[in-house]
């Protein structure tokens, strides 16, 4: 059974458009303050912008993709370079956040003197943008990993100018330097355990495990008890991109089925059981029917 799938990212690039064209703007003017103030702190977070601006970038160029038509050798089209770029994002936030919690450590010990109201100023700038961003990419946020991925990449912006903007209040009223070190750690702290929970999602989706929110037991036992059916095997469900995961399975049916011509009535019940009857719509599915006299020949053949 199939049907049409728009590709759910691709409603989110005009505001992936936005939000990178806002990022690439706050990097500009964060780089500026950095080399201006010496801040630890706003230069990790203007690398941490640039990085979000290459995930962005990665990101828009995959919702372009995946409006692109299936052909008959990608017969998918590029749906799943939404999964492809998100993965990449979780990996350079990953490689940015260790960096950041190396050098912030290195800087707590060695604290160095910051321009704390300058500082502020370019937080408080860097913060207008990240809100601005992050209107624009709210609204599909749920749409695919690779918005989910864009929209965790503009939040941790946003809390990281946030600690910069904190860091500068604590040294211009305390003169205590390391406040720069600390959120320079907080923002690396910031990016590992969404990007980590990204991470795994992806490679689950490219490893073809069964989609999260689907139980493939369930799933099996569900199906096994509808009329007619005598066993289920060769069952998986796997996931292309977002919002659209795959069944197929292998369906033995009484031999009668065959005989009275009821096997069409077995396959209307199965493509209404797995689109409806759980959490998760599963709208793409092929099932081999199998008369029972069929189980011991399929069984010699895969030895």
């Amino acid at each position: 059974m199939g049907s049409h799938h728009a590709p759910a990212g691709a409603a989110g690039r005009g505001p992936l458009a936005g939000a990178l064209a806002i990022t690439l703007a706050v990097f500009v003017l964060q780089i500026i303050g950095a080399l201006w103030t010496g801040s630890l702190a706003l230069l990790f977070d203007s690398v941490h912008v640039l990085t979000d601006a290459a995930g962005l970038a990665m990101a828009l160029g995959a919702a372009t993709l995946s409006v692109r038509p299936a052909t008959a050798r990608r017969s998918w089209g590029f749906r799943r370079a939404e999964v492809i770029a998100a993965l990449l994002q979780a990996a350079f936030l990953l490689a940015v956040g260790a960096y950041v919690l190396v050098e912030g450590v290195h800087r707590l010990i060695t604290p160095e003197d910051v321009a704390a109201p300058e500082m502020a100023v370019f937080g408080v700038i860097g913060l207008a943008g990240n809100l601005a961003a992050l209107a624009l990419l709210s609204r599909h946020r749920a749409a695919s990993f690779n918005l989910r991925a864009a929209f965790l990449e503009v939040l941790n912006d946003a809390l990281g100018s946030v600690a910069v903007i904190v860091a500068a209040v604590v040294i211009t009223l305390t003169g205590w330097m390391r406040a720069d070190a600390v959120v320079a750690l907080l923002i690396g702290a910031l990016i590992i355990p969404r990007t980590l929970k990204l991470l795994r999602e992806t490679i689950d989706v490219l490893l073809e495990s069964t989609p999260a929110g689907i139980d493939l037991e369930e799933v099996r036992a569900h199906i096994a008890r509808l009329p007619l059916v005598r066993d289920v095997h060769d069952l998986h469900i796997t996931q292309i991109a977002t919002g659209l995961p795959v069944l197929t399975a292998h369906i033995v049916v009484d031999d009668d089925c065959y005989r009275d011509g009821s096997a069409h009535v077995v396959l209307d019940q199965l493509q209404e059981c797995v689109a409806g009857h759980f959490d998760v719509s599963i709208d793409h599915c092929t099932f081999q029917i199998e008369p029972l006299d069929h189980v011991p020949h399929e069984r010699e053949l895969s030895h």
